[in-house]
């Protein structure tokens, strides 16, 4: 128990005394028990495969038509789009500008929604606090 006289802000925190363990015999580590039939380190034995080649082309299919992305994500309604997978440079650059464009354009097009969107709001606002100061002139005491 903290003594009644203890003051915190001249002698710190309290803190309660601490009772040595007679049978405290230090740090604890588990037994070692010797084993007469350790050989040592097991090494996995290496056997041949006789049904194992070494395909070159193992990566090559006849069809690359797809691509699956696995993502978490937190918003639902993501959409990935304009995926490519090819070793042509000028195709993939070609692909780039194209890509560009129809994102700069999807950009305006948001952007003018989301004004859209603001100034709907605000013409609701306005609606709303017209409404509740008509309401409070006709109640004011």
């Amino acid at each position: 128990m903290k003594p009644e006289d203890w003051d915190d802000e001249v002698e710190g925190e309290w803190q309660k005394p601490l009772i040595d363990n007679p049978a405290y015999k230090g740090e604890w580590r588990p037994r070692a028990i010797k084993n007469p039939a350790y050989i040592g380190y097991w090494e996995q034995p290496l056997i041949p495969n006789p049904d194992y080649f070494d395909d070159d082309n193992l990566y090559l299919y006849p069809s690359n038509a797809y691509v699956g992305l696995e993502i978490w994500q937190v918003k639902s309604g993501t959409i990935f789009d304009n995926i490519i997978v090819t070793d042509d440079i000028n195709e993939a650059d070609k692909f780039a500008e194209v890509t560009k464009r129809l994102q700069s354009a999807e950009k305006d097009k948001l952007q003018k929604d989301v004004a859209e969107h603001i100034k709907q709001g605000e013409k609701e606002h306005v609606g709303k606090t017209e409404k509740k100061s008509n309401y409070h002139k006709h109640w004011d005491l």
